[in-house]
């Protein structure tokens, strides 16, 4: 890694999470990163999907009361948002470079330089688990483990080519319009959420919109190109050693895709939670599908739930959430698949993927 250059600190009242921004200057560029929690505490960075940052993109799975327990009272969260991501960001100049995947793989690794992180878990959703998944192989020192929320890693399809390319179009030309709005909604969340049995919006869609109408099109554009040049990581999964944790909703449009990246990565590494009616935001649509997946996982690293906090969910129940319908297999709760080995988890439907 090259050494980042000085970073500004932004001490803002109302930052999300009520953490401290650092706009760190690397060299593809300055990069928002918001910290929350106490920096003497392990580190675990995240990364959002299109369009989205560390507020629309986590809030739902960090801020829950179980969560709380598990990952705010064991870590420091380092939200790492795209460029031009950040709440209140301007257009990114004409004049500065595109930048590829590559590119913001290096600036994550930059980030960690910065801070002084010497090693870290990764939390990612979508493209942003893409860009973490790169960074974990080009840095392995640097990555004890990997938790993928819908995650892509084969170069894009003619067809998602094409359909990115008009999504690029219409951010240019149009800026977040409507049916732009609606494309990244139903690439966030499943139907059952975007309508409703009553025919209303749920919440969480209504914010969504707000969020987005807040978007400077152009640098979602900007991030949108570097994900549809992607390349295929396929050979480098392979080679893969941090142990990894894949969450992928059913009806997610990456569904096929993330079952596949787990079978490469292989059993004795990877585990693939699959959540009934949740799109690939799972995250915000079904977080309490992901705490009990998540606690177990970090047993393996020696991090435990704090037990005041303990609650409904600790059992794999959450009555008020419709997560709770999502059956987690008795593999999880094995001693061998306590982050020693970890087992395919399937829900509903049994997939038989021949590596």
């Amino acid at each position: 890694m090259g050494e980042s250059s000085d970073s500004v600190s932004v001490d803002i009242d109302m930052l999300p999470f009520g953490g401290k921004e650092h706009v760190v200057k690397t060299s593809k560029g300055s990069i928002s990163v918001y910290v929350y929690g106490d920096q003497e505490k392990p580190a675990l960075i995240t990364y959002p999907d299109v369009a989205l940052n560390s507020m629309t993109c986590f809030q739902g799975l960090l801020f829950s009361p179980d969560s709380a327990s598990l990952l705010l009272h064991n870590f420091c969260i380092y939200h790492i948002d795209a460029p031009g991501h950040e709440l209140g960001a301007d257009v990114i100049s004409s004049d500065v470079p595109l930048l590829s995947v590559d590119d913001l793989a290096v600036q994550v690794a930059e980030v960690l330089d910065f801070f002084g992180l010497k090693q870290v878990l990764c939390l990612g959703v979508m493209a942003g688990a893409y860009i973490l998944t790169l960074f974990a192989m080009k840095y392995q020192e640097l990555v004890l483990g990997l938790i993928l929320v819908s995650p892509i890693c084969k170069a894009p399809s003619w067809t998602e080519w094409f359909y990115n390319k008009v999504l690029m179009n219409l951010l240019y030309f149009y800026g977040m319009c409507g049916i732009l709005k609606e494309c990244l909604l139903q690439r966030y969340f499943s139907k059952e959420i975007r309508c409703s049995v009553q025919g209303t919006e749920a919440d969480i869609i209504e914010a969504c919109r707000r969020v987005l109408d807040e978007r400077q099109g152009l640098n979602v554009m900007r991030f949108l190109q570097a994900i549809n040049e992607r390349y295929d990581l396929t050979e480098g999964l392979e080679n893969l050693q941090c142990r990894t944790l894949i969450f992928v909703g059913e009806s997610s449009q990456f569904r096929d895709e993330s079952i596949y990246m787990s079978t490469k990565m292989g059993k004795k590494i990877c585990a693939l939670v699959e959540v009934e009616a949740c799109g690939s935001l799972v995250t915000e649509e079904h977080p309490y599908a992901m705490i009990i997946p998540i606690e177990f996982f970090l047993m393996g690293f020696g991090y435990h739930r704090q037990p005041y906090f303990a609650s409904s969910s600790s059992t794999g129940t959450n009555p008020t959430s419709p997560s709770s319908r999502c059956c987690i297999a008795p593999e999880l709760l094995s001693p061998e698949s306590l982050g020693i080995k970890l087992k395919p988890i399937k829900t509903r439907v049994d997939i038989d993927v021949k590596v």
